[in-house]
């Protein structure tokens, strides 16, 4: 018998080195979290639960005191969960990771380190080409909360935000038919009473969980909306016979003219669409309210007007009208819960990651909410919109 031939040559059989897999660095943020100082705004982005997660993975969190203060968290609860406190507010806007609902200001961002980066919203609707000059000049990295994107192609934040809008939505149409300003009913199936009726404009997230508030108060809402398919998933969320319709014009005054609530959520890309024009609210019945959640984006009843939390109403062909833009910080504990739950695991992502610029790579959903990157500004829609020059985001990171 002739000798065995190996499969192998005779390198290959010599000890070969082992072959492991490099973990990524894990890098330590510096995150700020200063004090909201925009008008009404009470919501702040970690609450101390996250920020006890974040420090005890090694990162660190200086906040301004009393940033939590209107949300009902104190300071001592942010000192006992491992962050810092300082009443040095250029201190705060001098970490290398800030942190806030609203956008800063101009004069904030002029206490900005170059190369910082920011995440808070953007409210396209109320910049200036300032804004973004001043980025460019600080070489700054910017992500909008409400341009980020999750797997499935959804806005968590956003999202969440108008889950609390809409039932908001409905508690504060059930105070005001019960206040001076109302015609004294209450939101329930009382035996022997007629129910009021509610209509509802919109089938998303917002319409969906005004539908489900008022059903479990015990009043059928009427939604419209112009999609059959939103029509169906809000009558499959509530699980429950409601009545639908299509945006038809006739029938949706025929409804009005014996609404009792009409609340308001259709949203458009640059605009809510007037849905209700002027003509139609002066037939609508004495009292009746309209909650008009579309007011960031103009409305879409005719007759609505920005109102705020100290001034919330006004009184229109005596209509009660109510136009509050920022709703969910009426609600600054809830929504700053929600706020922080999205963030907290986005900024624990990132330091897994080894930063920020390695989570941008994979992360498309987190990309998607970045707008300037290092100063470049990186969003179509805002350059359309403020007439600025742009960069594709995946030519500068890849």
């Amino acid at each position: 018998m002739g000798p065995l031939s190996s499969p192998f040559s005779p390198s290959e059989l010599l000890p070969q080195e082992e072959m492991l897999e490099i973990r990524k660095a894990k890098g330590q943020l510096f995150i700020g979290l200063p004090k909201e100082r925009s008008y009404q705004e009470k919501r702040v982005c970690l609450t101390p639960d996250a920020v006890a997660a974040l420090t005890a993975n090694g990162h660190r969190v200086l906040i301004e005191r009393g940033a939590g203060k209107e949300a009902s968290f104190e300071d001592q609860s942010y000192s006992e969960a491992g962050g810092e406190l300082t009443d040095d507010t250029e201190k705060v806007f001098a970490c290398p990771i800030i942190m806030k609902v609203e956008p800063p200001t101009v004069e904030e961002l002029k206490m900005v380190n170059p190369q910082t980066i920011l995440i808070s919203a953007l409210q396209i609707k109320t910049q200036t080409k300032a804004y973004f000059e001043e980025l460019n000049k600080k070489r700054i990295t910017a992500i909008a909360f409400e341009y980020i994107q999750d797997s499935n192609g959804n806005y968590p934040i956003v999202t969440a935000l108008s889950e609390i809008a809409g039932t908001a939505s409905v508690l504060i149409a059930a105070e005001l038919l019960a206040s001076p300003h109302g015609k004294g009913l209450v939101f329930n199936n009382i035996a022997g009473v007629p129910p009021l009726n509610l209509v509802i404009l919109g089938a998303g997230t917002v319409g969906k969980f005004a539908a489900k508030t008022a059903l479990g108060l015990g009043v059928n809402p009427k939604i419209f909306d112009k999609s059959i398919v939103n029509l169906r998933a809000l009558q499959n969320f509530v699980n429950h016979p409601v009545y639908t319709s299509t945006l038809q014009p006739k029938n949706l005054l025929k409804t009005l003219k014996r609404a009792d609530v009409i609340i308001g959520a259709i949203r458009g890309e640059n605009r809510a669409p007037i849905i209700v024009t002027e003509e139609m609210v002066q037939k609508m019945k004495k009292d009746s309210v309209i909650i008009d959640v579309s007011i960031d984006m103009g409305g879409c009843f005719e007759t609505s007007e920005v109102t705020n939390h100290d001034k919330p109403i006004f009184r229109k062909y005596d209509i009660v009208h109510y136009g509050v833009p920022n709703l969910t910080s009426r609600y600054p504990r809830s929504s700053s819960i929600c706020i922080s739950n999205i963030f907290s695991n986005y900024l624990l992502h990132i330091g897994e990651e080894g930063g920020l610029e390695n989570t941008l790579r994979f992360d498309r959903g987190l990309r998607y909410g970045l707008y300037s990157y290092h100063g470049v500004l990186t969003n179509k829609t805002v350059a359309e919109w403020f007439d600025l020059s742009y960069r594709d985001i995946n030519l500068l990171i890849f």
